[in-house]
């Protein structure tokens, strides 16, 4: 399912809009949702655009991630809440999704196995987890965002998926500052 209307670069006119009405299948509160979602990820492609293989496995020193240890955290993070939010339960510690716990967790474990793949692997990868997360928020409406999430009430799904976001702008800054230090650029903007 492809949802209209959604920006597809950040030269795009909408990509600077949030818009919340007339946007069936989507409720209002799923639709802000789905465009801040979707910018959060313009942006991250953006920040990380151009880079090579190299550069995506290079940890510069005195820091502990890659931009592509990153990357693949940010796919694994949306797995994880998928899972927590759509399907009920954590995944955490299902062999189902072993292979994610590295980067969902960064530090050594990722930086021995998150490393080889080029932008497009990682990009790929990104467009995949994002395509399901909106494919499963338009079938959800603004009252399923009030729901405490089953796999851990303190939170409902509205949290839930704000967090998503902020963790992805978090790391979008991340993967600036790697990008700027490993091309000797200052890192300060």
């Amino acid at each position: 399912m492809t949802l209209p209307g959604l920006a597809t670069t950040l030269k795009d006119d909408r990509a600077c809009e949030i818009v919340t009405v007339g946007r069936s299948p989507l409720t209002p509160l799923v639709a802000a949702l789905v465009d801040m979602l979707t910018y959060a990820r313009l942006t991250t492609l953006q920040a990380a655009a151009g880079m090579t293989q190299a550069e995506l496995d290079a940890v510069p020193p005195g820091l502990t991630n890659s931009v592509g240890m990153l990357l693949a955290h940010l796919a694994a993070v949306h797995r994880i809440y998928q899972t927590m939010t759509f399907e009920g339960h954590d995944p955490y510690d299902d062999e189902a999704f072993a292979a994610h716990r590295p980067a969902l967790d960064l530090g050594e474990a990722a930086r021995l196995s998150v490393r080889g793949h080029d932008l497009a692997w990682y990009e790929a990868d990104l467009e995949a987890t994002l395509t399901d997360t909106l494919r499963q928020l338009a079938t959800r409406d603004d009252a399923w965002l009030s729901e405490p999430v089953p796999a851990d009430p303190r939170m409902n799904h509205h949290w839930a998926w704000f967090h998503v976001m902020e963790d992805e702008v978090s790391h979008r800054g991340q993967i600036r500052l790697i990008r700027r230090l490993l091309r000797g650029q200052d890192a300060q903007p």
